[in-house]
This record gives C-alpha cells, structure tokens and sequence, in this order.
C-alpha cells in the first residue's frame, strides 16, 4: 500500500512522528509475527523543497512529481494552535498548492486522512463539504465559520466519510494512523496499539485508548457513540441493546471481545474520560461535572478518579 505524508511548513512535530512511527512500527511487527499483509510504503512529501516542523527540524520531504501515485494521503496538522495565527498560515502560497495536490489526488482515487489542524487544509480543499467530519476540539467555532458546508461532528474522535477520513486533536494522529492500518489488518492494528500505547497504570489505561478500540468493530462502534451521546444518564444495558437491535448477550460479548471489559465498565471508562476533559479545559465545580457525565454527586466522582487515575482533583485540573 503506499502512502503519502504531506507535511507543510510549520508541521506540528508530534503529529507528523506518530504517523511515521506507528506505519514504521507496523511495517516491523508484519514481519515480525509474520501477518499476511502489504507493507505501507511510505513516501514524505512537500509541495516546497524545503520545508521545516514547528520546532524548527528540518523535513526531508520529496516534491510531489517524484511521489509514487498514493493509495492514501495523509494529511498532519501544522502547529497552529490558536484561529488567528491557524487563518494566516491557511492564506500562505504553499497551502494553496497543498490544496490543488489533494484535489488531484482524489479526482485521482486516493483516499484522504487529515488530522487535527490537517483537517482545516482538507477542508480548504472543499472535499469535505457535504460531508461529515470531526476536528481538533478549540477550534470547531472557527471550522463551522469557515466551513459551513461540512457538516462537523465534533463529539467523535475519528469520522470516515467515503474516500476522506478526519481525526480530532493532537493525538489523534495515531488514532487515525491505527484506523487506516485496521483497514488492511485488524491484528497488525492491535499489535501496532499495544507496543505503541497499551499500557495497565493508571495514567493511562481509562481513556487513552478507548476511543480507537470502539471502532474495531462496527457494534462496539455504535455502541460508543450512543453511550457518549448520554453519558448524563443512567446506563441500563436493556435500552442499549434495544437501540442497537441486538440482544444484550451479543452485545456484551461484542464488547468484551473487543474491549476486554464488561459494558458498564466501558461506560465508566468514557466517564472518567469526559470528566478529565472538563476538569482540564473549564472551571465547572465537581459537582456540575459529576451530573455531566452521569454520577449522582461529586463523592462518587472523586473517590472513582482517585482510585482509577490515582490522582485527585487539583493534580488533575493542574495536569
């Protein structure tokens, strides 16, 4: 399979690493175990000769006339983080003629994956009106402003939309990067997400990878997005399975099959991660936060991230 990784001036350094490691760490692992499947054949490209990460690193890319034609393109953010500098980078020269190349490219039948600040330059494009997509959290005020034609879906982390494909923020790169590599082998991908991001201590294993985890299959995958759509409710597996047109015996073991936890163990963790989020990124009280994300008080809440992170509220509000 090849692959194109189109990195623009100013590249964000973390996003661009974690597509390449994670393609590199799967190219190993297929040798390793000896999985029957295409190795990625990765080609780092510019639409400038010269192009240099947001750190200041030099890129050693190759000019798009000397790229093999992709099966996919994949677009890194550039590291942007607030609208006004992100809307002067989006107006440079270079960013215009990314833009032309991913045009191309699809009219071509490449297929398409942008994350986070990446899925302002895919959206510039106007591949992504009419159709859904997701992007980096802080700035969806801005993307609805400049793109009102796609219609964004900011609460998911990963959205697949025919030939294009759009991720969330920062980390999403390997959320994304994981996505595509399931496509050609689910066993590479999971192998690919336990040497890379798997980890039992607690800093990590309530919500690091859940969210990539859920759409390794397409239930669980619906299962995910209707309990985070009502984490402020009770859960009552009965009404899930309903919804979902299924028994709750297949249900459960679709979720522990995938997962390794039991449903309600799978809804505590997208708690805890929703709860992390708003203790980080506002000033709602425990108990405004408790009610958000479905517990009755904010007792319940600390004692539950105490004992699952190991941390209380302050270091995580300062983490």
């Amino acid at each position: 399979m090849k692959l194109t990784v189109l990195a623009l001036e100013g590249v964000f350094d973390t996003g661009l690493a974690a597509v390449l490691d994670a393609l590199a760490t799967a190219n190993e692992l297929a040798a390793l175990h000896g999985l029957p499947c295409p190795r990625f054949e990765v080609t780092l490209a510019g639409v400038r000769l010269e192009v240099r990460s947001a750190q200041g690193f030099g890129v050693p890319v190759r000019p798009l006339a000397d790229c093999p034609t992709p099966d996919w393109v994949i677009v890194p953010a550039m590291g942007y983080k607030m609208p006004e500098p992100l809307q002067q980078a989006l107006a440079r020269p270079d960013v215009a003629d990314a833009v032309i190349a991913l045009r191309g490219w699809a009219e071509d039948g490449a297929r398409i994956a942008a994350a986070c600040i990446g899925t302002f330059v895919l959206a510039e494009s106007g591949l992504l009106d009419g159709h859904e997509a997701t992007t980096t959290w802080w700035l969806t005020p801005l993307f609805r402003q400049r793109y009102p034609q796609v219609r964004l879906d900011a609460g998911r982390m990963i959205v697949s939309a025919g030939q294009l494909v759009t991720a969330g923020a920062a980390l999403s790169h390997l959320d994304l990067t994981l996505w595509l590599i399931r496509q050609t082998s689910p066993e590479l991908a999971a192998l690919v997400a336990r040497y890379l991001i798997v980890d039992a201590r607690p800093s990590q294993s309530a919500y690091a990878l859940s969210d990539h985890l859920a759409h390794a299959d397409p239930l669980v995958q619906r299962f995910d997005r209707w309990v985070r759509e009502r984490l402020a409710e009770g859960f009552n597996l009965d009404a899930a399975a309903a919804e979902l047109a299924t028994s709750k015996r297949t249900l459960a073991r679709r979720i522990h099959e995938v997962l390794g936890k039991t449903p309600l163990a799978y809804v505590q963790d997208l708690r805890i991660e929703r709860a992390v989020h708003l203790l980080k990124t506002g000033d709602r009280s425990v108990e405004q936060i408790a009610t958000e994300v479905g517990y009755a008080d904010g007792v319940t809440l600390r004692t539950l991230l105490r004992k699952r992170l190991g941390k209380g509220i302050r270091e995580l509000r300062a983490g």
